[in-house]
């Protein structure tokens, strides 16, 4: 892990049913703030953020944790990954990164 920096904090929110994970209730958000370290991306910040929560750690990730699993919408700055930021964007701090549960079901 790299040196934390001066560079403002990210804001890493997490949503709907995916606050289970995190201590919520299932619903509404719960928002964090986690300091940028040099040369973090947005899949290191996500690592060092979900292995703090096991059960967040398997629904966030693949069985083999090198890529994001299905269930959760990774949103940076509004934006779901891949439009704007990649798993290995750089950060600069300052982001908000949102972990948003994907609902299915229906006919």
């Amino acid at each position: 892990m790299g040196q934390v920096t001066r560079a403002l904090p990210v804001q890493l929110e997490v949503t709907t049913w995916v606050t289970k994970h995190v201590g919520g209730d299932g619903g509404g958000s719960r928002l964090f703030e986690e300091p940028l370290a040099s040369g973090d991306t947005v899949r290191t910040m996500l690592r060092r953020f979900s292995r703090r929560f096991p059960e967040l750690d398997d629904a966030l990730w693949n069985p083999t944790r090198t890529e994001l699993g299905e269930s959760i919408e990774v949103v940076v700055n509004d934006a779901v990954l891949g439009v704007h930021h990649q798993l290995d964007s750089p950060l600069e701090g300052g982001e908000r990164i949102t972990l948003l549960g994907q609902f299915m079901g229906g006919r």
